[in-house]
């Protein structure tokens, strides 16, 4: 099937693309301005290096890191247990969400435990959780667990019980049962929204396993920000905040490609 667009119609198409280069030129030019006068005010002692660090001390710093075959294995460290707990999270989340929506029964007699543990900060049970698994890998990937998992359940349940009601009066009234109106109902009508989910659902998992590498960790770039503050290297804890940053941002960009995959 052949589409043909409209001279209106292909300059609109055009001007939104323009916008969208446009918008990422700015933001690019924004951070290049913002290093570069970095740069400037620690070369010229305007601002003190020991605890403002430079951009030229945090590449050198990445480079360093990079020669001693510490770095990727840092960023290793950190990416398996955020995946691990990140899948674990929406995996568990949204198959208890998935029962308490067909059982409400069991959503009234949960939600306020539900609520509490939402609302608890999550490092509070860092102690506990690294008494009960030990000072290990297996405590940071719980603590990443906890915190994804209840917002996932939280979340996905919200946008089940929030779906069309006009629908759903429909599907009773053709006879079908709870798994037939979830699966041929409840779950394509909620893809956009589980999406938004999981999107929230990285950026906590690698929040709950940073707060756990400060607590117990011999690797990964939590453990390189806590050591760095411990012996007062300021580049080493930015240049650490800088590879969280990119390691986030590249895990948001590939949960937004699949997401466009799901969607078309």
């Amino acid at each position: 099937m052949i589409i043909i667009y409209s001279e209106e119609h292909k300059k609109y198409l055009k001007k939104i693309k323009k916008n969208s280069y446009l918008v990422k030129i700015v933001q690019i030019s924004i951070l290049i301005i913002f290093l570069i006068v970095w740069q400037i005010l620690a070369n010229k002692e305007i601002i003190n290096t020991f605890i403002f660090s430079s951009p030229s001390a945090v590449f050198n710093t990445l480079i360093s890191l990079y020669k001693e075959d510490n770095l990727l294995y840092h960023i290793w460290i950190t990416v398996y247990e955020t995946l691990v707990g990140f899948i674990l999270g929406c995996l568990l989340g949204i198959f208890i969400a998935s029962i308490l929506w067909i059982n409400r029964f069991i959503f009234k007699v949960i939600e306020p435990y539900l609520t509490i543990l939402n609302s608890l900060p999550k490092v509070a049970l860092g102690p506990i959780i690294i008494i009960w698994s030990g000072a290990n890998t297996n405590s940071i990937i719980i603590m990443a667990l906890l915190i994804s998992v209840i917002i996932t359940i939280l979340n996905v349940y919200t946008s089940f019980i929030s779906t069309d009601e006009n629908k759903i009066s429909l599907m009773k009234s053709l006879k079908a049962n709870k798994w037939q109106m979830y699966y041929k109902l409840i779950l394509p009508s909620n893809i956009n929204n589980i999406m938004s989910a999981i999107k929230i659902n990285i950026s906590m998992s690698l929040i709950g396993v940073i707060m756990g590498e400060f607590l117990t960790s011999k690797a990964g770039i939590g453990h390189l920000i806590m050591y760095g503050s411990q012996v007062f290297n300021l580049n080493l804890v930015i240049t650490g905040i800088i590879i969280l940053c990119i390691v986030a941002t590249l895990m948001y960009l590939v949960i937004v490609l699949i997401e466009k995959k799901i969607t078309h």
